[in-house]
């Protein structure tokens, strides 16, 4: 997949070509999402258009509220890889303050029509464009019509009677309702990064554990989960992890540590996956290492039994 950060990269020599575009913030990339992207690629085949996706980095909601942004799903890697996966050709994704300032009109001319070409255009029922989110859905079909470019506004997907949005995820993972959360994603929730070294405590206290970075201000989970893990050994995984603070050794970032079953081998440095099959606990604040390390005990044999059910 192609990604474009600046406009003047879409003028160049091989940018200039008929699109199919989808754009949102499509956070999580969730079976609402997916609904958006299987027309977008289906109408981008159909009549032989480049299928682009059009987002935002930073969101929209972390540039407006830098210091509590709600906890984000995917960073921006998560939906790139995600993206590429489900076909998608290209992702144009500017740094949101350089087009917040557009007025709606400017935001199709310059954008939609002058730099990606779009001919085909996909978009939720929600959708609002342009400078304090004036740019309505009539007056985007509006200028389709002037234009010269269709524009498909997409249903909601409920899952369970449930509207699915980026927001409801949040609050399934934030309450620990993994399956929710799952239903609603299509997917198991999880997380990226790469393995960092940290103070090797776990190894000391004879549960060695990848700890990885979480490069986020806020997580949407925490706790102590059972995981699967990829991007290793080729093949998947099991182990125990926990997200958050460390509170009973003094950590203080939140940080995504694996305890990886059965597994010895020398892995910083490498780029990882964590999958959250079922939540266990809560993270805790023991008296004393010998406390914390009898939970992990309980935390291995609890987690076996969440993987094999």
């Amino acid at each position: 997949m192609r990604l474009y950060r600046d406009p003047r990269a879409l003028l160049a020599p091989g940018g200039q070509a008929p699109r199919a575009v989808a754009i949102g913030v499509f956070d999580g990339l969730h079976i609402g999402h997916q609904a958006i992207f299987r027309q977008l690629v289906g109408a981008a085949s159909g009549r032989n258009l480049r299928s682009l996706v059009f987002s935002f980095e930073p969101m929209p909601m972390e540039f407006f509220s830098p210091q509590s942004p709600p906890p984000r799903l995917t960073r921006f890697r998560e939906r790139f890889e995600q993206l590429a996966s489900l076909g998608i050709q290209e992702l144009y994704c500017p740094r949101f303050g350089t087009v917040r300032g557009l007025s709606a009109q400017a935001f199709i001319d310059e954008l939609l029509v002058g730099a990606l070409h779009a001919k085909e255009l996909f978009v939720g029922d929600d959708f609002r464009f342009g400078e304090h989110r004036r740019g309505t859905l009539d007056g985007l079909q509006a200028a389709g019509r002037r234009y010269g470019f269709d524009v498909t506004v997409v249903p909601p997907v409920d899952w369970q009677g449930r509207r699915v949005s980026s927001t409801a995820i949040r609050h399934a993972l934030k309450i620990g309702d993994l399956a929710t959360a799952r239903g609603m994603l299509g997917r198991d929730y999880s997380m990226s990064g790469r393995v960092v070294r940290g103070l090797s405590l776990g190894r000391q206290l004879g549960f060695p554990t990848a700890n990885v970075h979480l490069k986020r201000r806020q997580t949407p989970i925490d706790g102590i989960f059972a995981a699967r893990i990829t991007g290793l050994a080729g093949r998947t995984l099991e182990g125990v992890a926990s997200v958050g603070t460390r509170p009973t050794v003094g950590g203080g970032q939140p940080l995504l540590e694996v305890h990886i079953f059965d597994f010895d081998a020398d892995i910083y440095g490498q780029y990882i996956t964590v999958h959250f099959i079922a939540r266990l606990r809560e993270e805790r604040n023991y008296p004393d290492l010998e406390a914390m390390t009898e939970q992990m005990h309980k935390d291995v044999m609890d987690a076996r039994a969440a993987l094999a059910a």
